[in-house]
């Protein structure tokens, strides 16, 4: 690609990632803002968990084999989203909406930074929501568009929290679809492996 318009390009996406920041940032004290916080952190590590091994729990009770799946499912993918959405954060540093003051700090760049408020590219709420989210639809296909709406719902909430840019959690989502894909093959090659060995 030409580098003349490689930089054109990203200096338009830079430029809608701090124009989305400059939309939201007069209200991120606001009320509406502190309750889109609370509803957001369903999204965040230990709460996908949480949901995740309450699921496998409340069907090793119940007896309820979807229900282990679905929640052994959405563990994995979840986890495996959020070690690649790691690896990727400690490579690029990228300074957080609510914290950027300067034009380079808002560019995600090479660096080492394990800092929150330098780690903001890419968005770990979007790619582990998304992951868990698409997972759960594997097995409960009828409740699919209501978990992965969630899921958006959760993504698109870090823009307007100043916590991501818009393409952060474009990548997020991008990640956590692209790793559930691959953790649901593993697990499909798997069930057949064990259904040819009965």
């Amino acid at each position: 690609m030409d580098s003349k318009l490689l930089q054109a390009t990203e200096t338009q996406v830079i430029g809608f990632d701090d124009r989305a920041r400059r939309l939201f940032e007069p209200y991120a004290d606001s009320r509406p803002m502190r309750v889109l916080d609370l509803l957001s952190k369903l999204g965040d590590q230990p709460e996908l968990r949480f949901v995740a091994g309450g699921l496998i729990v409340a069907g090793t009770f119940a007896g309820n084999d979807r229900l282990v799946r679905a929640g052994s499912r959405m563990l994995i993918a979840h986890e495996a989203a959020t070690a690649v959405k790691d690896a990727i954060k400690t490579n690029i540093d990228r300074t957080r909406p609510r914290s950027a003051e300067k034009r380079d700090s808002k560019k995600p760049k090479k660096g080492n930074h394990t800092a929150k408020e330098k780690t903001s590219f890419p968005s770990g709420h979007s790619a582990g929501a998304i992951a868990a989210a698409r997972a759960f639809s594997r097995e409960f296909p009828e409740y699919g568009p209501a978990a992965i709406g969630g899921a958006a719902l959760i993504a698109a909430a870090q823009v307007p929290r100043c916590a991501h840019y818009p393409t952060d959690v474009a990548a997020g989502l991008l990640i956590g679809l692209v790793i559930e894909g691959m953790t649901n093959a593993a697990w499909e090659a798997l069930e057949m492996d064990e259904r040819s060995v009965d």
